[in-house]
């Protein structure tokens, strides 16, 4: 099932996507706001003599200091012309009643923003799982492709048997229903392929499978 591909702990994280991707790499931390979002990293890295823009989810969900700290990144990679690759693997916004009054959803709306009017190329793949607003706001519009364990989702499939007032065991079949594989995303062209992630070694590419 493409769910629990997603969410085992086996998989390639962010952090393995990132080191086979780049040679070396820096990180920027932090919203500029005084808050820091321990499971989004941001940075630069180097590949072939070139610098790019990096945003990568963690696996955890985002919060309203994450999307500030992306936006932050996709400003800055705009102000020196670099491309930005975004990494997408969350549960969802983080939805605490303290992620609210952070200003959670004003932060999402405006990276949505950002991202789909950037002026320098934005790339993204889900590598894990991609739910709600809290992935899509790291989505760029017609650049979107996915790793072999990757979904995208509107919400989980045990939210959305909640939301149809159906038992929680009818939560793989609902996953069905929502079409959220690589294959139907692709068919749907909703993303573009399918990115295998590096074999581990720094700086080795990434092949379309």
């Amino acid at each position: 099932m493409q769910v629990s591909r997603a969410r085992t702990r086996r998989r390639p994280r962010a952090e393995q996507w990132l080191a086979g991707y780049f040679g070396r790499s820096f990180e920027i931390r932090g919203d500029r706001t005084g808050a820091v979002d321990p499971g989004l990293r941001c940075g630069f890295g180097s590949r072939g003599g070139v610098t790019i823009g990096y945003i990568a989810q963690t696996g955890q969900p985002t919060t309203a200091a994450g999307f500030r700290t992306a936006a932050r990144l996709l400003d800055l990679a705009e102000r020196f012309g670099r491309p930005v690759i975004t990494l997408i693997d969350t549960p969802g916004a983080a939805n605490e009643p303290q992620d609210e009054a952070a200003g959670v959803g004003p932060a999402i709306a405006e990276l949505l923003i950002a991202v789909a009017s950037a002026s320098v190329p934005v790339t993204s793949v889900i590598i894990g799982e991609g739910v709600s607003g809290g992935a899509l706001a790291l989505a760029a519009p017609g650049r979107l492709w996915l790793g072999p364990d990757g979904y995208l989702a509107v919400t989980s499939p045990e939210h959305a048997a909640s939301i149809l007032k159906l038992p929680a065991s009818d939560a793989p079949r609902v996953a069905g229903l929502l079409r959220l594989t690589p294959a139907d995303l692709c068919r749907r062209g909703i993303a573009r392929g399918v990115l295998r992630p590096p074999p581990g070694g720094p700086g080795q590419p990434w092949a379309e499978r």
